[in-house]
């Protein structure tokens, strides 16, 4: 190996540690609460609140499950089979 390819590899590697930025520590102790969810939680330690999502995630991934099986079975009849 040359010395130029060795003397790049080194300084790739100054400039990756020498970049490296963490932005979530500083976040967190901004004096404020952290939030990392674009939403919030009105009822979130209410039991029904979280049934409630529950049911919603459970329908939403449901649906999209059962939409090629619905698809195909439209298909199947109108090819009359």
């Amino acid at each position: 190996m040359s010395l130029a390819v060795l003397a790049r590899a080194s300084l790739r590697r100054q400039q990756g540690i020498a970049r490296s930025f963490h932005s979530t520590g500083p976040a967190r102790s901004a004096g404020h609460d952290y939030h990392p969810f674009p939403f919030s939680f009105p009822r979130a330690l209410e039991s029904s609140s979280k049934a409630a999502l529950g049911f919603k995630v459970f329908a939403f991934l449901s649906t999209g499950f059962a939409i090629p099986f619905i698809a195909a079975g439209v298909q199947l009849k109108k090819a009359g089979a």
